[in-house]
Parts: structure tokens; sequence; C-alpha cells
């Protein structure tokens, strides 16, 4: 099939378009050679007619559906540029990915917004991955960069081009940011933090605001990463090329300065800045000239803040940084030096000597100022021999004024370079290889281009050239690697434009001639290039403007640019006068000074210095000359290097965020090379497939029997049937290589065949859906008609049926009419003499009722007036009582006060008498008788008033007797007592009623009050129980968050751990560096296991150790902290240092209460309770320990005496019997005198503690008398069961049992065995009363278990091993410390102070856990990947549904290895299992187990989650099926094991969403509502990321539609995930761990079995 038959109807083109560059349109009818129009139509629904006169006419043709946003461009079908922008525009808008590959260059579209693809976990994604698995990236590139450099042991480049304001800076720093997380994560220097540091100073003083960029770089820099053998940085360099130096001075409008100057300005009200002057921006001339004083977003004075943090971590201090700043300020007030024109015609110039601006120059370069005024207005000249001094007019002076100004920039611009690469460097070594990274400006072109412009595009088309013949490089490889018979491609070379350039009388040789005449102009210069390269010799690349003299066109590689001649001298010569730089030589600034000493090197770097008397070589001086010889050292670097490319794009120059425009998209396009790259590509064969793909994806085109096993024979054989053409194919060993329009005939075939597969698949379908339909139809029509006639016979008997049943129903219904009739009169009649009979008998109860009501009101009345008759007798009397106790008690009144009265007057009498006894005693005489009298006179009294009471009575009851002898009342009175009687009873019947009212509405008020009761009852319980809810949330809440800020502690603290296990390890590492140094110098060595038994037995705190912090390590009193255990049991992650509880106090109950009242105390008092509470503590306890001490020293030195003196007889007795006995006396005595010399150095240490003793005896005398009343220290408890480790012995305990134990004989140990010995042997130690060994006993053996750990670093075993032995030795000595066994009488608590020893324990348990999983971590890591996402663990799933160009890889890329053993899902499992049997093997607690699962299977998720979302090719159905039973496998692992409750499982959920989405329907609104609801666990950034990447692998799947997108990224807005937007997950994250505390039962020497392999017999049973 000939390329014009893809021309037919349906099929899509590209036509140019004045707006849009290019539009697709379809046509509408098939295209015949020799037709000359094409019938379109537009997108819109326009039709147009395209003239095509010739087949060369015909528009470019559209790629296949299937490759729209394909991640190379290279993969597409037709490679030709509206292809290429479509799909950069598709990629841009529709899928926001800002990175697309086009062959070897990275392809990076400003997004000018912040995106969240730059995380430490993007890094950790694309860290080791090949570069073709992945989404195009920046890290991708860096990655192939290193791998590259670490494989081919080669140097690299990385070279970044395009327009200002393309992002070329942000890409070059993340590019060496991504270098310094991976080349100096594993040694942690600081090299990398200074290579980073070097960002912020560059940009401060090598960065501007233009009109394109906020950011932007007007300097080039190449920085050099050097790596190490390893891998890590060790050093870095940097090198700048042709700083922008005349911003200094000048900036057009809307534009800045550098930044630095605006962030001194900024910063001016600093007290260290207020030297410098400083005024607002707009006050300089210098930087008000562009009117932008600020950029929207930023703050400079936070900016200056960052440059100057910078300085200090590169190195640059303080009084140093003023230095600089003062030289920058300095810079801005000269640019506000006022220069005046004098003289008649203005020729000269002057300085008014109060010049303000003059003045604070000179004094901040620390300069003469009247010296700087004179030379700045004057200039010598050599004249036949003599100097002379011409005045030079203001415009002159303006000029050198400025000159100077560039030069002093450019020389600190210059000094800070150096400054910086020397703080890059180190002394680690030399560099065995590095990366450069190049971040150089683009192609630029403007309304006015200068001299500046024109060196920048003379780069870039070094740079092209490079280019191109790099990548025709990479073509040929490629055709020689797979052995194919190819031509030369033909590329455009740009060497004509170079060599107009930087030839021979090229442009820069006619501008550095015309700089070294003494007349020279740019006009003359503009006329030397017109006759040299116009008449002369015509160049095809340079042209004249029709309108211009002092112009010249250059025809570059990229894109026409007219050059203005003006300033193209002076920008080259870059002059300052030798006068103005003597000067400064001569500064009182040190830096100042320095700057300028050495004029080589000022040459060189900045341009020429102009004296009296010309310089010979002045043209090498020049600008351009320096710029030239730089740009050959780059290009010089850059051949000796692997490049790699970054070709930054603009979207658009308004800086709105993903807002593409295709004009200038398109214009970058052809300057920055990629479509060069494209033509190249096309040249040859730009599709490439390997046999298996095209096996898979065309198999349908095949004839014959097929199998994937001959998939090469079957192509080879095919091919050429389908593609008569020989030349549009070519067989490679392992590819088909295809030229470009190919695979587009391919997919028509395959679409064909399909097509005529699929009509006889639809011909035989119908015919089968029409019989079928017929034999329904047949079975219908019978089915009806035997249904009809049933129911016209049902229909006969049912109205016969109908006729019987109207007879039966006649028949009832007049029956019971009937008896109705009756019923209803018989019931009248009845209920007519019921209310008769009722109405009789009411009348006679009512009666009855009145009747008894009358009654009831005459015996209430009767009884009401007998009761009031009663009342007023009853009240006579009691009258009459009161009135004789009345009077009785007045003459008692009258006795009393007589008494009384005479008492006192007694007393009167008497007072003061008490010496006269014998006087007082006859008063008492004489009033003992009158006493008596009165008695009499009152028995007197008494008796009279007795009887005046008879006699009352008396008269009492004569009164009664007459009242009831009285005759009856008148009949008068009774009718008066009626009427009375009859008065009362309405008045009470109407009391009767108003109460019975009362009662009624009493009543009512009750229900209403019942009413709201329970209303009130009802909303106080409802209330009840919302503010219940609400507490309850809010405790939960606060429990959530108190949790959760928990576990940050423990992740805090336990990272803090393994940062302190980092530099530990790399303090061992450089001391170990350094020993080695010291022996090759002469030392000898010395063996390990020597050093590692002193170490043991006497080990150094490291600098970091949390021992070496603690103050009372060595102490022998109690510990003023508290038992670890308290504070493990809350969290193990705490910090020690802030853990304190205080032990004892001596406080009174008066104290205590003031305490409880929070009522404050003196704070002399409490420090002085406090010291003597501490000084008393210290003697009672110095007591009990020298006397325990003592004795027991002494009954062990007599022992020992009495032991050697007998074996001294023994061996004196029996010399004779054997000849190697006097060797082992000897040596037994010399053992013995050992002993003794022990023994006096200690008891010489007693001796001075009882000195201490005694001084404070005589301190505290009163403390210690209350001795007796204080509760003593217990004497140590006899404990059996024990293992006694003598002190000579516990260097070899330490040795066999930690330190030197063999691996297999320490994994058959019983689990914790080493533990529980050292624990026995620590504890009868203790028992013993030798608290200073039992504490070195437990320090060595921490610290051997430390260096055991060090020592299997990489044995998942052993290191399983002691971290059992660490976990059981800290529960055993956290079980008898002195608080835990407060509880437990069954316990004796140790006595020597370990709380720091177990919180050292509690640390070590932590950093072997890390180890652990870090072991499994390393082995999971590179396997996590390959395992469950590519390997196909169900086979055939995805085999057949390759889709087109989705599982090939880019192009250029190295093609991968295929068989071998891949990782699979029984690998991971294999790495898990080996992590569970050794856990359960030391029989660790379930709990640490489901957390280091935990943590293993979150980093499962996050890897291969992360790799999902940075896939394409993974993102389908078919894949995700396999994902899914990849999960599925893990997942009844962990349930198989019981590892599920602790959250393991929990953590795949992420990953089996993700599965989920790429299965689940994505189409209509439905769908859409369902993945919201179901895909919870993951972000919405990632629902729309998998959504975007989702590809179909076979022509049954589609693509997910843009509307789809967006319609779940609506439903997503109203999710709040309370975290910031994320697309990858932290694979970094570590989950603190919490180490159950599990009581261990009493151990007992007995219970161990302690094989003999250990070798520690010499322990004996206490």
């Amino acid at each position: 099939m000939a390329a014009l038959e893809l021309y037919s109807k349906g099929a899509n083109v590209w036509i140019p378009d004045p707006e849009a560059v290019w539009v697709s349109a379809q046509i509408l009818q098939d295209y015949s050679p020799g037709e000359n129009q094409l019938f379109l139509q537009l997108s819109n629904g326009r039709e147009v007619h395209y003239p095509a006169v010739s087949p060369a006419d015909l528009p470019p043709l559209g790629n296949p559906d299937i490759l729209e946003g394909e991640n190379d461009l290279t993969a597409l079908s037709f490679l030709h540029e509206p292809a290429v922008l479509h799909n950069l525009r598709v990629r841009f808008l529709d899928y926001s990915s800002i990175y697309t590959y086009c062959g070897i260059v990275l392809v990076a579209i400003n997004p000018y917004d912040q995106l969240p693809i730059y995380g430490e976990e993007v890094i950790d994604a694309y860290s080791g991955q090949d570069m073709a698995d992945m989404e195009p990236h920046i890290f991708s590139v860096a990655e192939e960069a290193y791998r590259t450099m670490t494989r081919e042991e080669k140097n690299q480049s990385i070279i970044i081009s395009g327009e200002s304001g393309s992002g070329k800076t942000v890409s070059a720093k993340f590019t060496m940011r991504y270098f310094a997380v991976v080349g100096g994560a594993a040694q942690q220097t600081s090299v990398e933090e200074r290579v980073l540091a070097s960002n912020p100073i560059m940009e401060s003083i090598g960065n501007a605001k233009t009109t394109r960029n906020d950011n932007s770089s007007r300097f080039g820099k190449y920085i050099e990463i050097g790596f190490g053998r390893k891998g890590d940085i060790i050093a870095a360099n940097m090198r700048t090329y042709l700083l922008e130096k005349s911003r200094v001075v000048f900036q057009a409008s809307a534009e800045r300065n550098y930044h630095i100057f605006y962030q001194l300005c900024a910063s001016r009200e600093l007290p260290e800045m207020r030297s410098l002057k400083l005024d607002a921006p707009e006050h300089f001339r210098y930087t008000n000239q562009g009117g932008e004083m600020q950029i929207p977003g930023t703050d400079d004075v936070l900016d200056l803040e960052r440059t100057r943090n910078a300085f200090i971590i590169l190195g640059v201090q303080t009084d140093q940084q003023m230095e600089l700043f003062r030289i920058l300020a300095a810079v801005l007030h000269l640019g506000n030096v006022n220069i005046q024109a004098s003289g008649r015609s203005s020729d000269r110039s002057y300085i008014d000597a109060d010049d303000r601006s003059l003045a604070v120059f000179s004094k901040l370069l620390g300069v003469e100022g009247p010296q700087m005024a004179h030379w700045l207005c004057h200039r010598r000249l050599a004249v036949g021999g003599e100097m002379l001094v011409k005045p030079m007019s203001g415009q002159q002076a303006v000029g050198a004024r400025d000159a100077l100004a560039k030069h002093i920039y450019g020389q600190l611009f210059t000094w800070t370079v150096q400054r910086l690469n020397s703080a890059l460097r180190t002394q680690r070594g030399q560099a065995k290889s590095f990366i450069g990274v190049l971040d150089i400006y683009g192609f630029e072109t403007f309304d006015r281009n200068s001299f500046e412009q024109f060196c920048i595009n003379y780069a870039n088309e070094k740079l092209q050239q490079q280019f191109n013949r790099h990548v025709f490089h990479l073509e040929q490889e490629e055709y020689v690697r797979e052995e194919l018979a190819w031509s030369r491609i033909e590329f455009s070379d740009n060497q004509q434009c170079i060599n107009l350039i930087e030839g021979q009388l090229g442009l820069f040789d006619l501008l550095d001639e015309e700089c070294r005449m003494p007349k020279g102009s740019d006009e003359s210069w503009a006329r030397k290039l017109y006759d040299q390269h116009l008449t002369s010799k015509p160049h095809p690349n340079f042209h004249k403007p029709r309108m211009s003299n002092s112009a010249f066109i250059v025809l570059h590689f990229a894109d026409t640019v007219q050059y203005e001649c003006d300033g193209f001298l002076d920008k080259n010569r870059d002059t300052v006068f030798e006068e103005l730089i003597n000067i400064l030589k001569a500064s009182q600034s040190e830096l100042v000074a320095e700057l300028f000493q050495q004029q080589g090197n000022i040459s060189v770097a900045n341009g020429s210095i102009r004296s009296g008397k010309r310089a010979h070589r002045e043209h090498k001086l020049t600008v351009g000359f320096q710029f030239r010889q730089s740009l050959q050292m780059l290009m010089d670097t850059l051949n000796s290097t692997t490049p790699h490319y970054v070709r930054c794009i603009k979207p658009n120059d308004l800086k709105e965020p993903f807002m593409f425009d295709p004009k200038r998209t398109v214009q970058q396009l052809r300057a920055c090379g990629v479509l060069e790259t494209i033509r190249i590509s096309a040249a040859g064969y730009p599709s490439r497939w390997t046999y298996e793909e095209f096996f898979c994806r065309y198999r349908v085109l095949l004839r014959g029997p097929q199998s994937q096993e001959q998939a090469l024979a079957s192509c080879r054989q095919a091919i050429p049937q389908l593609i008569q053409d020989p030349d549009q194919y070519c067989f490679g060993k392992t590819k088909v290589f295809f030229r470009a329009g190919q695979v587009a005939l391919l997919e028509r075939l395959r679409a064909e065949r399909l097509r005529v597969a699929a009509v006889i698949i639809q011909s035989g379908v119908r015919g089968w859906l029409a019989r079928i339909r017929y034999s329904r139809i047949r079975w219908a029509t019978v089915t009806i008609q035997r249904y009809c006639r049933g129911a016209l016979a049902r229909r006969l008997a049912m109205m016969q049926r109908y006729t019987k049943a109207a007879l039966v129903i006649q028949k009832t219904y007049r029956m019971v009419v009937v008896r109705q009739l009756f019923l209803m009169i018989r019931q009248a009649t009845i209920t007519i003499q019921a209310f008769t009979r009722g109405t009789l008998t009411r009348r006679r109860y009512r009666l009855l009722v009145a009747e008894r009501a009358a009654v009831l009101l005459q015996a209430s009345v009767r009884r009401w007036l007998a009761r009031q008759a009663y009342r007023r007798v009853h009240a006579a009397v009691v009258f009459m009582q009161c009135c004789v106790r009345r009077r009785a008690a007045r003459r008692e009144l009258l006795k009393l006060k007589t008494e009384a009265r005479s008492v006192e007057r007694y007393r009167e009498l008497n007072k003061g008498m008490e010496v006269k006894l014998m006087q007082l005693q006859l008063r008492a005489d004489q009033e003992a008788r009158e006493s008596a009298a009165l008695r009499e006179i009152l028995h007197v009294e008494r008796e009279a008033s007795s009887a005046e009471l008879e006699a009352l009575r008396a008269t009492i009851q004569k009164l009664e007797s007459q009242k009831h002898e009285k005759p009856p009342p008148c009949q008068v009175t009774s009718e008066k007592e009626v009427e009375e009687r009859r008065r009362a009873e309405e008045k009470a019947a109407q009391e009767i009623l108003q109460l019975t009212q009362e009662v009624e509405a009493l009543k009512r008020e009750k229900d209403t009050f019942s009413k709201d009761r329970e209303d009130l009852s009802a909303r106080l319980l409802e209330q009840e129980k919302a503010q219940e809810e609400c507490v309850r949330q809010t405790v939960s809440q606060s429990s959530a968050a108190l949790r959760a800020e928990l576990d940050e502690e423990r992740r805090k603290y336990q990272g803090l751990l393994r940062e302190f296990t980092r530099l530990e390890q790399r303090y061992d590492n450089l001391r170990e560096m350094s020993l080695l140094t010291e022996r090759t110098k002469g030392h000898r060595r010395t063996d390990s296991t020597q050093s590692l038994s002193f170490e043991s037995l006497s080990p150094p705190p490291t600098p970091l150790s949390p021992q070496s912090l603690t103050p009372l390590t060595l102490s022998p009193f109690p510990s003023a902290f508290p038992s670890p255990e308290e504070v493990r049991r809350v969290s193990v992650t705490s910090p020690c240092f802030e853990r304190r509880v205080s032990v004892w106090s001596l406080e009174t109950p008066m104290d205590h209460l003031m305490e409880m009242m929070d009522v404050a105390k003196d704070p002399a008092v409490k420090m002085r309770g406090e010291d003597l509470a501490h000084a008393y503590d210290a003697v009672r306890v110095a007591n009990k320990f020298l006397e325990s001490q003592l004795r027991s020293q002494r009954s062990q030195r007599e022992e020992e005496l009495e032991a050697l003196r007998y074996q001294l007889g023994q061996a004196v007795s029996g010399s004779s019997s054997s000849a190697a006995q006097p060797q082992e006396l000897q040596e037994l005595l010399e053992s013995r005198e050992q002993e003794c010399v022990r023994l006096r150095r200690e008891l010489k240490e007693l001796r001075n503690t009882v000195t201490l003793r005694q001084l404070l005896m005589q301190v505290l005398p009163s403390a210690l008398t209350t001795e007796g009343s204080c509760p003593s220290r217990q004497k140590p408890a006899t404990v059996t069961g024990l293992l006694e480790c003598r002190k000579r012995d516990e260097t070899k305990l330490i040795k066999n049992l930690i330190t030197d134990v063999r691996v297999d004989s320490a994994l058959s140990l019983p689990p914790g065995l080493p533990a529980s010995v050292l624990f026995l042997c620590v504890r009868q130690a203790d028992c013993s009363g030798e608290h200073a060994r039992a504490r070195s006993l437990c320090s060595a053996a921490v610290t051997a278990m430390k260096a055991a750990l060090k020592k299997h670093s990489n044995d998942l075993d052993m290191t399983t091993l002691w971290l059992k032995n660490t976990c059981l030795l800290h529960d055993l000595l956290t079980q008898h410390s002195p608080k835990q066994t407060l509880d437990s009488e069954d316990l004796v608590p140790l006595t020597t102070d370990l709380n720091d020893l177990i919180r050292a324990l509690s640390d070590l348990c932590i950093q072997a856990y890390q180890q652990l999983l870090s072991i499994t971590e390393t082995r999971l890591q590179n396997i996590i990947v390959a395992a469950l996402l590519e390997s196909e663990t169900i086979p055939g799933l995805s085999g057949a549904a390759a889709k087109l160009g989705g599982s090939r890889k880019r192009a250029g890329s190295d093609p991968r290895n295929v068989g071998g053993d891949a990782p699979s899902m029984a690998s991971v499992l294999r790495e898990l299992g080996a992590l569970h049997t050794a856990l359960s093997h030391q029989a660790l607690p379930q709990t640490l187990m489901e957390q280091a699962f935990h943590q293993l299977t979150y980093l499962i998720s996050a890897s291969a989650l992360n790799s999902l979302l940075l896939r394409k090719d993974m993102c389908s159905w078919s894949r995700g099926m396999q994902i899914r039973y990849n999960v599925s496998l893990l997942e009844e692992w962990l349930r198989s094991r019981g590892l599920q409750a602790g959250g393991a499982v929990a953590t795949l959920e992420p990953l089996i969403q993700a599965v989920q989405l790429l299965q689940a329907g994505k189409k209509t609104e439905a769908d859409a509502q369902a993945l919201s609801q179901t895909c919870t666990a993951l972000s919405s950034q990632q629902i729309v990321k998998i959504l975007t990447l989702y590809t179909p692998h076979s022509d049954l799947d589609e693509r997910v539609t843009l509307n789809f997108i967006r319609t779940v990224q609506g439903l997503l807005k109203g999710r709040s995930d309370g975290q910031p937007p994320q697309l990858l997950m932290d694979v970094r994250r570590v989950f603190p761990v919490t180490f159950p505390y599990l009581p261990p039962p009493i151990l007992h020497a007995e219970q161990l079995v302690i094989p003999d392999s250990l070798k520690i017999s010499f322990l004996r049973r206490a």
C-alpha cells in the first residue's frame, strides 16, 4: 500500500493556521493522484478546500488516537512539527504533564505553578529505576546520568537550555538537589549541603527580574559535582560565563537590577545594616531605572536572610559578609555621584567636594574621596614620553563612573564564585568522576539586540552543533548495535554560521581588530563587516538590513537576528582606567584591596585596564576573546563527557499557569533543536519494535502457525508481504525498524483485517439471531392459540357459575333485609324502656342524696357549736392557771433579786481581802445561817401559795356546777340559732363550691405543671445526652490528638536515635580510618579480639551517647532519675533527659499542706531542705555501704589468706612430687600478690570514703543524730539460684557469651539465654553488695551487645537474636528495679542503681529493631516493584493485550535483558517469611512482630503505588488484575500468620483501591460517583493521576475521557483530607515502635540449660 492511499476518507491531517499554527481537519473524500485539492472539514465543522497540486503539497497526516499523549515524541508514527506540537499541548493541558521525552532530550514546559512532584518521596521513586520505565521527569534524567556514571565510570553532563523564564534555573536546582540526596544519603556529609547552599547566593548576585522572567539568570554556569568510588558527593566546582555587567548601571523598563541590591535596601533598618547608609531603592539611580521595585510574591528581607545563612554554611563569616555588603552598597552610592559639566563647550566635568554619595562611597570602600573625585573626571595620556592629564566631558565621566561600577561588581562576582569553589572543595580525596550541570542561556532575539545577545546566540550555535552531532552519533550506534545496513543520514550542520562568527576574519576577529585601533568606532566596524562578508566574499549567513548602515543580520540555526552595532566596541573592551584601579588597590578594606591586587587575574576575568601606555596584547583582554576561550573549554569538557539534554520551554509570555501559546512554543521548539532531533530521527527508522511486541500487536496479520517462541521467524516472513517496499523496513537482531508512516500503514491493515473478520462474525451472528427469532415467533404463536381456546372454555363455565350464584345471592339478600327490619324495631323498644327506667331511678337517687346532705350539715353544725363551747371553757381555765403561776413566779423573782443584791454587796465588801482568811471564814458561817433562814421563809411561802391554789380550784368547780344547773334557752333563741345555722350552711356551701373550683383549678395547674415538668425532664435528658455525646467526642478527639502527638514524639525520638546510630557509625569509620593511617605510618597492628576485650572491660562513653549525658552514672548513691519502665510504658521514645522524679524528700506535714494548697515556699528554705536531704541521704548510704563493704572484704580477705596458707603448705610438702608444680605455684603466688595489691588499692579508696563520711558528720551532726529514727536500708536479702562470675572472669564471660560466639552456636541457643546468664551474674554481684562490679558487668554487657549488633549489621538472624536478648535483659532489670518490686512481695529489688543502663538498653532495643527492619527493607527495596507490578503471576493475561507503543522502551534506551530470574511475589514472601521465622524462633512478642510487618507492608504499598503513579505502562485493566492478584497473595500470607491485627493489611488499602480504580468502569457519572466514594484512601491528586495515565492495551478498551476526569475532579473538590496536596506517598515514613513490657518468670540457675560450646563453665552456682 502506497503512502498516498493513507489520504482516504476519514483520515486526519494538519493544515497551517495563522493563530493556532496548526489545526486538525478530517478528509471528506478520498484523494487520488492528479487531483488539485483536498476536501476537508475542520474541527469547528467548517468545510474547506486545501490546494494540493502535487503529492508534495499534501498536508501532514495525523497520528492514530492510540498514540495521543505519548510520553516520547519519537514514538509517534508520523514525525513532524504539528504532531509534536499537538502531543505537547495534550500532555501539558489535558494531562498536566510538563515533561516529555524527545529521544535523548527531555522537553520541560514551565507550568508557572507549584507542583507536588519534587519531594523526597519522588526522588526515592526515581532512584535506581530505569529511565524508560518511568514517566518523564527531570529526576529521571538525573538518575540516568548518575547510573551511567557509576556503571561505565565515565563523566556525565546535563545541558539545560532555554529562553529566559522557561525554568532553566529551577531545573538545574532540582537536578543538584537530586544528586545531593542520592549521592549523600549514606554518608551524611556537608558537601551536598554546601552545593545546595550555593543556589541562593548565586541567585542573589546573578539573577534579576526581566520582562520575561522574575528570576532570570543573567550568566551561564557549569557546576561539576564530583563523586567518589562509592557514588557519594565529595567535591564540587562552578564555572561562570558572560555575566551581564551592563545591568548594574542600566535596566530597561519593567526590569530590575540584581536581587542583592534590593535585598540590601529592604534590610536597611537592621542594626548591622545602618552603617551602609542605604535608602529605599527608588532613591538610587542604579535601581530605579526600570520602575519595578518589588516582585509580587517575594520578600527581599527573607531572601537576604536566606543568602546570609548560605554564606555561613559555605564558611563566609559575618564580618566578611559585611565587607561584601559594604562593597555592594558602595556601588549603589557610586551611581548617585553627581557629575556636573563645566567649560564653554561642556568639555570638562567636576564633582562637588561636599557630594554626600561620593563621601559615603569613599568611606565604605576605605579610599580617598578627593582622589576618586579627581580621577573620575580626568584621564592620563602618554604623549611623546610625557604623561598628560586631560579632563573629560560630563558624558565621558559618567561612562567612566559606570565602567568602574561594572568593574567592581564583576570583580566581586568573580571573588564570590572563587570563594564558593574553595568551600565546595573537600579533603576527602580526588573525585573519581563527575556530573556537570550546565545552566546556560537559550537563544535570544529581542527588538534591539546587542553584544550580549550576540555572544549568547554564538554559544547556542556551538551547543546546537554539539547536540546535532551527538544525536546523529547515537542514531548510528543504534543501527550498528542492531547490525543494520544503513547509509549516512544527512543533517543540517551550522558550521558555516560558526565560521562566520569565530573563523579567520570573522565577526569576532574584526571586532577585536577594531578595538585595537586608536580611533575605532562601531560605524567603521560595521563598514568592515559589509566589505568582508558582502563584497569581498559574500557569506550565505550574513546580510545587511535595507534601512540601516549600523546593523547586520546573521542567519542562525534557530532564527534570523538583526544586531545593532552601537555599543559593541565599548562592551567588548570593558575598559576601566588604571588610576581608579590604583585608588582601589590602596583601600583600607582588606576585601577591596584583595579584589584589585592582581591585575592579571582582573584582566582575564573581567576586561582590560586602560592606562597611559597601551598594552601590546590588549586583544587578549577583550570580552569576546575571553568568552571564546571559556566557551571552547566548555565544549571540550562536554565532548569528553556523555551529555544529557533538557530543553526548557516557555508556554506563554503572560506567566499564566497552564496556558499554552502555540506560536511561542513552536518558535522555541525550532530554536532549541527539538524539531531537528525529530527530523534526524525521521530520516532513519523512527519506529522500532521488538519482535515480541510486534507479534503481540499484529498477530492478526500473520499467517501460518503462531507461537510466541517463533515470533522472529513469523515477523520476518509476514512483513515483506505486508509492506511491498523493502526500503520502508529493516530487520535487526532484536528489533524490527520502520520508516515514518509505516506503523500507521500497519495499523490500517490491522484495522481492515479486523473489520473483515468482524463482518464475517456479524453475518454468522445475524443468521443465528434470525433463526432464533423465527423459532421464538412460531413457539409464541402456538402458545397464544392454546391460551385463547382455553380462555373461551373458561369463559363459558364462568357464565354458568355466575347465573347460579345470582339466585343464591337474591335469596340471601331478601332474608337479610327482613331480619334487619325486625332487629331494628326490637332494638328501638328496648332502648325506650331503658331510658324511662333510668330517668325514674335517677330522680329517686337525687332525693336521697339531698336528704343525706342535710343530715351531714346538721351534724357538722352541732359538732362545731359543741367544740366552740369547750374551747371557751378551756381558755378560761388556762388563763387562771397562768395568773396564779405568774404571781408565784414574781414572788420567787423578788427573792432571787434580794439574794443577788446581798451577794453582790458581800463581794464588794470583801474585794481585795484575800489575806483575811479568818474573816472570810466567819462571813461564810454567817451566810450559811442566813441561807437556812431563807429556806424556811421559802417553805412558808410555798405552803401559802399551795393553799391559795386549792381555793382557786374550788372556786372553779363551783362555777362549773352553777353553769350546768342553768335553765334551757327560750324558743326565740332556737329560731335565731336555726337562722344562724342556715346562714352558716349557705356560707359553708359557697365555701365548698369555691374550694371545689379552686381544687379543680389547682388540678389543672397541677396537670400543666406535670406536663411542663415532663417536658423539662425530657429536654434536660436530651441536653444531658447531647452534652455527654459532646464530651465523649471531645474526649475522643483529645485522645486521638494526644495519641497522634505521642506517636509523633516517638517517631522523632526514634529518628534521633537512628541519626545518632548513623553518626556513631560514621565516628567509628573515621576512627578506623585514622587508626589505619597510623598503622601505615609504622605502628604495629593489634589483635582485634584483644582490643574488643579491653573495650568491653572499660567501655568509654561515646561523645554523643545517652549514657554520657547521665550525671550519676558512676555515683554509688541512688539515682535521682525514675525507673525507665514507667516512662517506657507511656512512650519508648520520650527523651531521657526530661525524666525527673523526686525519689525521696524530708518535707514536713506543713510543707506538704503548703504544696497541696499551691502556696509557694521560700526558695532559700526549699534549697536548704533539699541540700540537707541529699546530704543526709549521702551520709546514711555511705555508712551502710562502707560497713557492708568492709565486712565483706574483711571476711573475703581472711578466707583467701587461709586458702593461700593452706595451698602454700601443700605446695611445700609436695614440691618433689611433680616438676610442673613450682611453675603453677609461682603463677598462683603472682595472682595472689596482684589480688593483695588490688585489696590494698580498694582499702585506700575506702579510707578516702571514710574521710568523706567524717567531714559530712562534722557538717551535719544534727542530721546524723536522726539516723536512728529514719528507716535504714535493709540488708541484701539472700537469693538463691544465681550464677557467680569472678572479677577476673568477666572479660572471658563477655567474650564467650557475646562478642566471639559463633553464629551457628548462637542460633542454636534457647531464646534469651545470654541475657538470662548475664542477669543472674549481675544479680549475684548485687546481692553480694558489690555494686561497682554489678554496674561494670552490666555496662560491659551493653557495650558488647552494641558491638555485636554492629558486627552483624547485615545478618537477619543474629540481629533478631540480640534484639531478643536486649529486650529480655531490659525487662529483667526493670522487673527487679525498686519501683517495680513495690507491688510484689516475691521479688527482691536490686540495690544497685542501674537506671541509666536500663535506659541505654531501651535505646539499644530501638536500635536493634531499626537495624532489623533496615536489613529487610534493603532486601525488599529492589524487588518490590518488579514483584508486585511487573511479574505476571497469572500467565497469559496481558501477553496478548500489548498496546501500540505502550510497553516499548524509549527511543535510544538500552534494551532490557529478557529472561533470567525475574523477581516475583515468591521472592517478596520469601524475605518476609525469613523475618517471620527469625522473630518466631526467638519468641519475640506478637505485638512487636505486628509492628514490624506493619512498617514493611507500608513500605511495600508506598513503593508499589509510587511506581504505579509514575508508569504509564502499568495503568491498564489487565495489569490491574495482575497487581490485585499479587496483593491478594500478600494479604493471604499475612492472615495465615495472624499479622492482620497490627494494621499490616490496612496499609495495603491505597494500593488495593488504586488497582480497583484501574478495573472499575470509567464512563458514566454514576461511575464517577462510585469512584469518589470508594477510593477513600487515595488523595484526589492520585485518583486524577491514575485516570490520566490509564492506557488501554486492547481495542476493546477506551481511554478515560477528559469530561469524566473533570467530573471526578468536581466530586473530589468537597473532600478535605486535612493533609497538604501530595501525589506520592512518603516511603521514608517510619512508624514509632512501642515495646510491650512483659514481666518474665523468676529466673533460677537450675532452669537454664547451658551448652558446653559456650565455654562458661567457670561460672559457679550461688
